[in-house]
């Protein structure tokens, strides 16, 4: 099992998702939480280093957590994604491993890894994502 977090930032309809150099899919920003960091520490420092802002921590909203196949990986082995929104300081920009984010609506949904598909679907029932 893969532990990663991912910011769901959602913006008339529209969520952000980033593509990481080397890679075709877009995945919702965050990533892989190191040994003995929180959900906020880690959250706060994937995003930082992703889009170049900061994670404003008290307006962390707890959103879900999700489990599918892990993308690029052996059948079997899986990823859990634990999602929060968040209210963030600064101005969104591409940094380190990201090569582009865009703005994806629900038709976009084929574009992500398997989890995020999950996560889109939810998003749509729930009237958040266009």
């Amino acid at each position: 099992m893969i532990d990663k977090l991912a910011w769901i930032h959602i913006v008339d309809g529209k969520i952000l998702v980033t593509r990481t150099k080397g890679r075709k899919k877009f995945y919702l920003p965050g990533g892989k939480r190191q040994k003995g960091e929180s959900d906020a520490q880690t959250l706060f420092r994937e995003i930082e280093e992703e889009l170049s802002v900061q994670i404003e921590l008290p307006s962390m909203q707890f959103v879900g957590i999700f489990e599918a196949q892990a993308d690029g990986q052996k059948p079997g082995i899986l990823v859990r994604m634990t999602c929060y929104s968040a209210t963030y300081l600064g101005v969104l920009a591409p940094a380190s491993e990201i090569e582009e984010m865009q703005w994806f609506t629900y038709e976009d949904r084929e574009k992500v890894s398997e989890v995020d598909t999950l996560i889109f679907d939810i998003l749509k029932e729930n009237g958040d994502l266009v």
